[in-house]
């Protein structure tokens, strides 16, 4: 058994930072909204197809754009769907992915895959980085700590106080003559777009679009959100978004340290929800193994009373 080369230990922290841009979208719905939105799984795979499209025109900058615009319109769907027809989230969510599949089929020309060998995208090496190893590491860098910015100072804003505000009580927010159906189509729709944006920046990484690559992202970015908070806490809102982040790039180096014990790839969905359920029975077995300890420690202070 050997260590990680220092190939696949960049490579696992440049797929964590992409996907940390997902997982900060999930986090917008699943924490700050407190709304399970299973439209993530469509939104995904939708900007991964508008960027590779947009690619083999020649036009990658283009792809990121608007996969962000579309992302936003997908979400928009989902909150319409739960705000003004009273469908539940969790199946706005699934109605929303549904159609995705086979809109996202559509926008890649009816074609399951479009591979991007030889065109032009971002990670393209520009003549002022330092070299073709770490070009990627720094672009995906560079545009996670500004969407992190944005989005921290977003939440700041009086918007974003009645976004959080709106997940932790929705009836006091009404109370208070505040649109709830306006702040969920906002939060639905500005998580849509970052999760379209990481699945169009992966898309261009990994120089390919596939339909069916949205397969479980809802699962990573929640395992994200859950890994980070569980390991660097979330003592207040900067912390808890460079808590998801953190915990993107745990969650991908813990997906690379298995498949290089020798997991076959093809245990990769499996290896994943080993993972998952790690993270989501944190909260349990950390509760479970304090009162354990409480239970210890009282017994051994039991002993040493006299009779």
């Amino acid at each position: 058994m050997t260590l990680m080369n220092l190939a696949t230990v960049l490579s696992s922290v440049e797929l964590g930072v992409i996907y940390a841009i997902m997982s900060l979208g999930v986090f917008i719905s699943f924490r700050t909204l407190n709304m399970p939105d299973l439209t993530v799984d469509g939104s995904f795979v939708l900007g991964a197809a508008v960027s590779a499209v947009l690619c083999t025109a020649g036009r990658p900058l283009a792809g990121i754009i608007l996969a962000l615009a579309a992302g936003a319109l997908a979400g928009s769907v989902t909150a319409l769907l739960h705000t003004k027809l009273k469908i539940q989230p969790i199946l706005s969510g699934i109605l929303t992915m549904l159609a995705l599949y086979s809109i996202n089929l559509k926008v890649m020309g009816n074609r399951a895959n479009i591979p991007l060998l030889n065109q032009k995208t971002i990670f393209n090496l520009p003549e002022w980085m330092p070299g073709p190893d770490y070009a990627a590491l720094i672009i995906s860098l560079l545009l996670l700590f500004t969407v992190m910015i944005l989005l921290y100072f977003f939440l700041k804003t009086k918007i974003g106080l009645v976004l959080r505000a709106t997940g932790d009580n929705e009836q006091m927010v009404r109370a208070l003559g505040v649109s709830t159906d306006l702040t969920k189509l906002i939060g639905l729709a500005l998580a849509n777009a970052l999760v379209a944006l990481s699945g169009a920046l992966i898309a261009q990484y990994q120089s390919f679009a596939d339909v069916g690559m949205g397969i479980g992202m809802v699962i990573i970015g929640l395992a994200s959100v859950i890994i980070g908070e569980a390991i660097f806490g979330t003592s207040n809102l900067l912390r808890r978004l460079i808590a998801v982040i953190l915990g993107s790039i745990v969650y991908r180096l813990a997906i690379a340290f298995a498949l290089e014990l020798g997991m076959p790839p093809t245990d990769l969905k499996l290896i994943s929800a080993v993972i998952v359920c790690a993270a989501l029975s944190m909260p349990t077995i950390k509760e479970q193994l304090s009162l354990l300890q409480q239970r210890y420690t009282a017994a051994v202070n039991n002993r040493g009373r006299p009779l």
